[in-house]
């Protein structure tokens, strides 16, 4: 099938080394490209870099709008914007452990062309979408697309 691959680099920076002073802050390497990253601000984090969770939140959202894209397309609609203002929620799980437990996904989607989708046709692309995403695949958190 495929390979995807990252890499992530951190160094201490000459920073004292305790839990409050050493920097969260790190880069991801993926396909050429520097991804500015740290932890979340409520775990010390820089809040101008991204960070796993909202990555986690992204890639869900992300692959849902390709997937919808790509079906969409197959039907003949045509989409000419896809916005998504999507929402993770960390929790703890059945096992009690901190986890993003839930994403709801809130695409705002407008079509153009003669041929516009129904009701029964916006539930199927997105149950499909969903389905057939393989990051929603791969997570046992729970995604909801709340139109």
């Amino acid at each position: 099938m495929s390979e995807h691959k990252a890499t992530i680099r951190w160094n201490r920076s000459g920073k004292d080394f305790t839990y409050k002073t050493y920097s969260r802050d790190h880069v991801w390497i993926a396909n050429g490209n520097e991804i500015p990253a740290s932890a979340t601000p409520a775990y010390l984090g820089n809040p101008n870099r991204v960070d796993p969770e909202s990555a986690l939140v992204a890639a869900l959202s992300s692959c849902h709008m390709l997937t919808f894209l790509a079906l969409a397309a197959n039907k003949g609609f045509v989409v000419e914007s896809y916005e998504d203002a999507a929402v993770g929620h960390v929790e703890k799980n059945a096992q009690g452990k901190l986890a993003v437990t839930r994403v709801e996904l809130h695409p705002k989607i407008a079509f153009g062309g003669a041929k516009q989708p129904a009701a029964a046709d916006m539930e199927w692309l997105h149950d499909k979408a969903h389905r057939e995403c393989f990051i929603a695949n791969s997570v046992t958190t729970d995604v909801k697309v709340v139109a």
